[in-house]
């Protein structure tokens, strides 16, 4: 999928909302457990209620791998109930030595055929190159994160630049604002102007909005381009927000809320 057609769908749907499909299979409706296979009965009936409203599903690997080839299933049948014109995201965080990546790749990006996988940097280039070599397909590579120990490698000083600074200033030059795209936790607003000075033009992928604390206000503010340039992901608002047998209806209610605000957004900014 390539940016323009991104953008296209971001301004037709007036959202740029990614929806984690991140399945705990403790905290779905109970009824849902007399299904054969009750992580794709949640996740088909989460894309039903939702799939007009946002732009992009990520789908969290570590939810799926749990239950081993049971869980790979569900996450094949997922993804091949997303409709086509909706960007899918492997969230795998991997990161490995050339010929590893790979093999990783083939695997995403052939076989599983997901649009965009998080990466880890930590390796270089030769571990990301790899994912990059294929058109229309993008690499998310984790950069300032969400979580507490991001202070421990990524916050960490080297004269007046954070490590993560050096690291979006140096991966930036083996992709471009076509293949590449940037993972920045929806709580670090009070950094959005040192990113966008380093890539005022790449997509970010923002997660964390609700339970972690961001606030689509501060995710946006001073944090737009000209082409919009962002995909703020939610999970765990959006997937439990009701626990019953009528919770389709509760998580549309609530995705339709997030991408009012985002249309809202869009419209002040002259975007759409």
């Amino acid at each position: 999928m390539n940016r323009n057609f991104i953008i296209s769908n971001i301004k037709k749907k007036k959202s740029f909302l990614c929806v984690g499909l991140d399945t705990d299979i403790k905290k779905i409706p109970k009824f849902l457990l007399d299904y054969s296979d009750p992580i794709f009965e949640f996740n088909k009936r989460i894309i039903d209620s939702t799939k007009n409203y946002c732009i992009s599903y990520k789908l969290n690997l570590a939810f799926y791998e749990y239950y081993g080839s049971k869980g790979y299933d569900s996450l094949v049948k997922t993804l091949n109930y997303i409709p086509k014109d909706i960007f899918k995201i492997a969230d795998a965080k991997r990161g490995d030595i050339g010929n590893s990546s790979k093999m990783y790749a083939k695997s995403f990006f052939e076989y599983l055929n997901f649009d965009a996988i998080t990466l880890s940097p930590y390796m270089g280039m030769d571990s990301i190159i790899p994912f990059l070599e294929y058109k229309n397909k993008w690499v998310i590579l984790l950069s300032l994160t969400s979580n507490i120990g991001a202070k421990d490698f990524q916050l960490l000083k080297f004269d007046e630049y954070y490590l993560f600074e050096k690291i979006i200033e140096i991966s930036s030059k083996w992709g471009n604002i076509d293949n590449l795209m940037y993972v920045i936790g929806a709580n670090r607003s009070n950094y959005f102007n040192k990113i966008r000075k380093l890539i005022p033009n790449h997509f970010l992928l923002i997660p964390g909005l609700g339970f972690q604390g961001g606030k689509i206000e501060e995710i946006v503010k001073n944090n737009l381009n000209n082409d919009i340039g962002l995909i703020v992901n939610s999970s765990r608002k959006i997937l439990y927000s009701s626990n019953d047998n009528f919770f389709q209806k509760i998580v549309a209610e609530k995705t339709l809320d997030i991408q009012k605000k985002m249309e809202k957004i869009l419209l002040d900014n002259n975007i759409i």
